[in-house]
Parts: structure tokens; C-alpha cells; sequence
């Protein structure tokens, strides 16, 4: 069976995750407590020298970046519902989406550079750190999909993955997904600011997928008090 590193509030591994439950793939869920530096230990370095979360483990083959393990899922099951269109244009745009959150978005506000922003400008100064940078990125994503987006972040009906009464876009979808439900639930960020984007995000939360990724639903998400 697959394994799959991962921490429950890790947007990296929120993305595989949902890439996972569209394939229809069962794993084993590993939890890495990131807040407790598990992410550094002998045993976790061994499979990602640099100690970030996803990791994907599939017998010999051991596979970090969540980048890296979707595109390797797709290659590895293409049986299954494909993770990508065909349409050239509709591709590049996918991957262009995806770039802006991978690289100019996550890694300003994950854990290890709120850490630093903390130590070097003091607590306070963490969110508005992470809200400055998400905001840059939703504009140009905003911008960015204005010409493309239908239900989904590329359209409604090319060559998409295939729900009842539904179409979704990935790899687009499978890495703004996270990144929004972030954006709203962690940094406090006005979706009445980015009206597309909060479409999406209230599509996606219709998908089952999707749903069964939420990182409040992970075996590793502290428990919420009700008393």
C-alpha cells in the first residue's frame, strides 16, 4: 500500500492528499508533527534530506515535493480519472496557476518562514507577513484566470476530471484548493476582495475529494473542544 507523509495543516500535503482521493488510491496515512520538529528527525531525513512534508512512499520508490508525486501519480495511473487536459492552452494555464501558488505564494507563509519571520520581527509580524504575500498572489491569480475559469479554475468541460454534475480542472484546482482554504481560515483574508477565487473555493468544497483532503479531518488534527 502507498504511504503518504504528511501533517494535517501542510497546504503541500493537503494538495496530494486530494490528488490521491481522485485517483481513488487507498494509503497509509503518516503523520509528521511539524510543530514538534519531527520533519528534522534520523528517521524522517532518511526519506527527504530536507525535511519537508509530502513524502510518498510506493514500495522501493520513495518520492518527496507534491509537485513531483502528482505528476507521478498521473504517469502511474493513467487509468484512472487524469489529473491534466489535453488542450495545450488549457495545460499551460494549469501549470502556470499552480506555478504561482508552489513558488510565489507557500513558500512565503509556511511554517519554517513564519518561524524565521518570528525570531527575526517578533510574533506579531507573522501574519502580516504571510497575509502580504498571499494577497499578491490572489491578485495575480484573479488576473490570471478572469479569461478561463467556468465552475473550475480552467472550465467546466475540457477534458477535466469527471464528478456527477461537475467538472474539475488539475493540476490548478488541486493546488488552489489549499491555498484558499489557508488564505480564509488562517490568514484573514477578505474573499469579498477575490471573487473568483471564492467561487472556487465554495465549488470545491462541494467535492467529495476534496472534502475527505480537509485538513480538519486528518487522523493528526487536534481534537476541537465542544464544552
Amino acid at each position: 500500500m502507498l504511504k503518504l507523509y504528511s501533517h494535517w495543516r501542510s497546504s503541500c500535503s493537503f494538495r496530494v492528499r486530494i490528488a490521491l482521493n481522485l485517483k481513488g488510491l487507498k494509503y497509509e496515512y503518516k503523520a509528521v508533527n511539524l510543530r514538534k520538529g519531527e520533519q528534522f528527525s534520523a528517521e524522517f531525513t532518511k526519506l527527504n534530506p530536507i525535511g519537508y512534508v509530502p513524502v510518498l512512499v510506493d514500495g522501493d520508490m520513495v518520492l518527496a515535493d507534491s509537485l513531483a508525486i502528482i505528476m507521478y501519480l498521473e504517469e502511474k495511473y493513467p487509468q484512472q480519472p487524469p489529473l491534466l487536459p489535453q488542450d495545450i492552452q488549457k495545460k499551460a494555464i494549469n501549470y502556470q496557476a499552480a506555478s504561482i501558488v508552489s513558488s510565489s505564494i507557500q513558500p512565503l507563509q509556511n511554517v519554517a518562514t513564519l518561524n524565521f519571520i518570528e525570531e527575526k520581527l517578533g510574533p506579531n509580524a507573522q501574519l502580516a507577513w504571510a497575509k502580504h504575500h498571499v494577497e499578491k498572489g490572489f491578485i495575480a491569480l484573479e488576473r490570471l484566470l478572469k479569461d478561463h475559469a467556468g465552475r473550475f479554475a480552467t472550465g467546466d468541460e475540457i477534458y477535466l476530471v469527471w464528478f456527477p454534475a461537475s467538472f474539475v480542472s488539475v493540476p490548478a484546482d488541486l493546488f488552489l484548493a489549499p491555498q484558499i482554504y489557508a488564505a480564509f481560515t488562517r490568514f484573514n483574508v477578505d474573499k469579498t476582495q477575490f471573487p473568483i477565487l471564492s467561487r472556487l473555493h465554495e465549488a470545491y468544497n462541494e467535492i467529495p475529494a476534496f472534502q475527505d483532503a480537509m485538513p480538519e479531518k486528518q487522523p493528526d488534527a487536534p481534537l476541537i473542544s465542544t464544552s
